[in-house]
């Protein structure tokens, strides 16, 4: 394993190049350009909130329920479209990976990386709509660093995973479609996870909705961490943040076992 993050790290020229052109090509011929980074998740909030305030009040009694909305937004679209674009990432590169030698972990992790600066680039508008909505810096704010470094390791986890598996099995971008939908519902992106039940039956069984919740569902406690530092300005069970962290760092190392296990296959398959 050391040998191969050696490797990778040789190839950190091509990988910073692969990153650059995702960028681009995700830009190209678009009017606006970089300012769609900010645009879909703006109307995304203005969605959610429209829905939740005028429709149904549920969880928008909080107050300033667009910024909530917002930063979960921008961290759940961060991870969802770079493991959706990492799934394809070295079946589209086919040719390429039949002909020229390189780690072929660069490709996956290209577009977890420029969906990562895509996600660092939208972040200076959450800051200035909470701003303008009356919502501070705390000193909590310091810990923002390890909930990206935790948002990043599982992000690229997951997606060095699927990005191998789709190389055998090519309906994984289809399935991919149906979880991603199921896990957003399933994470607290529009509701605060302090709303999910504390005991609950399930199967005859008396379950902590709320706490199985953060353990089993790592993007629950990386967004719960979003919220709590950048929204509530605290931060109510530190000893998540590490366990997430840790969660991360091992969904990382298995993701780029499997890939770097399967990859000497890829260029028969592809």
């Amino acid at each position: 394993m050391g040998r191969a993050w050696k490797e990778l790290w040789g190839y950190r020229d091509l990988l910073w190049l692969l990153t650059l052109r995702d960028l681009k090509v995700r830009y190209r011929n678009s009017a606006l350009g970089v300012a769609w980074s900010w645009m879909n998740p703006l109307l995304m909030m203005t969605v959610f909130t429209v829905v939740f305030t005028v429709m149904n009040r549920g969880p928008a009694s909080l107050p300033h329920f667009h910024a909530f909305v917002l930063i979960g937004i921008l961290a759940w679209n961060a991870f969802a479209v770079s493991v959706q674009g990492a799934a394809e990432s070295v079946t589209a590169n086919a040719a390429l990976v039949r002909k020229v030698y390189f780690p072929r972990e660069v490709l996956p992790l290209a577009v977890v990386l420029s969906n990562a600066l895509n996600f660092l680039i939208s972040l200076p508008i959450y800051f200035a709509i909470a701003w303008i909505s009356g919502i501070r810096p705390t000193p909590w704010l310091l810990l923002l660093p390890v909930t990206l470094m935790a948002h990043l390791a599982f992000t690229a986890g997951v997606s060095l995973a699927v990005a191998a598996l789709n190389v055998f099995y090519r309906d994984t971008a289809h399935i991919l479609q149906v979880l991603l939908l199921a896990w957003f519902f399933l994470t607290p992106i529009f509701y605060p996870i302090s709303v999910l039940p504390r005991q609950a039956v399930i199967l005859g069984l008396s379950v902590d909705v709320w706490l199985w919740t953060r353990r089993l569902n790592p993007m629950a406690s990386i967004i719960a961490s979003y919220h709590d530092l950048l929204y509530y300005g605290t931060y109510t069970a530190p000893e998540f943040l590490l366990r997430t962290l840790a969660t991360a760092v091992l969904t990382l190392a298995l993701g780029y076992a499997l890939f770097r296990r399967l990859s000497p296959r890829f260029a028969e398959e592809v």
